[in-house]
């Protein structure tokens, strides 16, 4: 059995670890109501643009859009795979790596060749553990992640798409739900998909200026870069929001075996001043 001298000192210990845990929760917790309002301002236009985009799809005309593009065999795939730069998250970034896996093994049953970009400091360790290959990685995506910063990202998976290097672009991150839901998630960027029976009628009668195609052609960059920055901002809050949790379950359960420590060190306390009261008593009782 443990001396009360080594309980005292685990005591002590497991006290500082519950500051710690304590105060990443609380930065975690400013973090993610800073992360979740930007996503929340975000996705009225991000919705709008889409709305505008299946009008204009709707003409038949525009549908042939570089963009718009679809193979009817996928030979290349660019597969984006978003991770935090930090661990302490639970389970965050494994679901979103344990997710990339199964991707890229079932391209690789479908005989698609698959080019890996990760972001991330944890994805990019995953990657080199495993010895899987990958063509970029990137580490500045952050919680002051702005639109100039996806833009770039995006600029360049159009083009790539544009020049047919790639068939399809895919981007693997964890959806914010509610503060109490975020689901990883695979979406498609790369051609632009357009719900079928979500466009509006051709019948429908509108008129715009300048045409169409016009109107396409401008807005279907932009909406593809808000698309990714709206992936981006989903990632950032979900992960927030998954270290507040886990730093609150990590500093409850240091609360509980600060209890259970101090149960053990009264019962020790308690046995060695009985023990120390037996020996006097013995002593006494020799004397006599």
């Amino acid at each position: 059995m443990a001396t009360s001298k080594e309980i005292r000192n685990r005591i002590g210990s497991v006290q500082n670890t519950k500051k710690i845990t304590r105060t990443m929760e609380l930065v975690s917790t400013a973090k993610a109501k800073k992360a979740v309002d930007r996503v929340v301002a975000s996705r009225p236009y991000a919705d709008k643009i889409q709305d505008l985009i299946r009008s204009l799809s709707s003409q038949g005309e525009v549908a042939e859009h570089p963009l718009l593009r679809k193979s009817p065999q996928v030979r290349k795939a660019l597969l984006v795979v978003v991770t935090a730069n930090r661990g302490l998250c639970g389970g965050y970034n494994a679901n979103i790596l344990r997710m990339a896996h199964h991707k890229i093994e079932e391209y690789k049953k479908q005989r698609i060749e698959v080019t890996v970009h990760l972001i991330g400091k944890k994805a990019i360790s995953f990657f080199n553990y495993r010895k899987n290959p990958y063509e970029a990685s990137f580490t500045h995506i952050d919680d002051k992640l702005t639109f100039a910063d996806a833009q770039k990202f995006s600029e360049d998976y159009m083009e790539r798409f544009s020049i047919e290097a790639v068939d399809k672009i895919e981007v693997l991150y964890t959806r914010y739900m509610s503060s109490s839901s975020q689901t990883p998630v695979c979406e498609t960027l790369l051609p632009v998909e357009i719900p079928e029976g979500e466009s509006v009628e051709k019948s429908t009668p509108f008129l715009f200026e300048p045409s169409p195609e016009v109107i396409l052609a401008s807005l279907l960059p932009k909406a593809i870069s808000q698309s990714f920055y709206q992936s981006l901002l989903d990632a950032v809050a979900s992960e927030q929001i998954a270290r507040r949790i886990a730093m609150k379950n990590a500093t409850d359960a240091a609360s509980d075996m600060i209890k259970n420590l101090t149960k053990q060190y009264n019962r020790v306390r308690q046995a060695k001043i009985t023990q120390e009261i037996a020996e006097i008593v013995g002593g006494a009782a020799a004397i006599q």
